[in-house]
């Protein structure tokens, strides 16, 4: 298939795709006049970038992973796991830090709501005569 047809399969942009080439994260096949050749493996290695992506991590963090393979437990060897278990790890490390500072900011908000609302409710029961 043509990088037309992969971003429709996949859903991601013709620029993005070519990116992640550059990237070496897919290696698409070339034919005798340059053209790119996809076929369904790189349909699926689109589909894990980005996934992996959306959970947060960037195309440096994710070559190493990728460049495993596949993505089933099954088919991966041992330094793959331990590759793709240092960086779960430090990228669940960095979630939970970034959730304890958005329960901090929650927390903070909810204060100043209810500041606010006093200062309100106040303001409206000085007008009551």
């Amino acid at each position: 298939m043509k990088i037309g047809e992969l971003s429709s399969k996949t859903g991601v942009s013709i620029r993005s795709i070519r990116y992640y080439e550059e990237k070496n994260l897919i290696y698409p096949r070339r034919l005798e006049n340059g053209y790119r050749v996809y076929g369904e493996k790189d349909v699926e290695r689109v589909k894990a970038v980005q996934l992996f992506l959306e959970l947060g991590l960037n195309t440096d963090e994710i070559s190493p992973v990728i460049s495993c393979g596949s993505f089933h437990p099954v088919d991966n060897n041992s330094d793959c796991a331990s590759t793709a278990l240092s960086l779960y790890r430090k990228k669940l490390e960095k979630t939970r830090e970034q959730i304890n500072n958005l329960q901090e900011v929650e927390r903070e908000l909810e204060n100043l709501i209810d500041f606010w609302t006093n200062v309100e409710n106040q303001g409206k029961g000085s007008d009551v005569k």
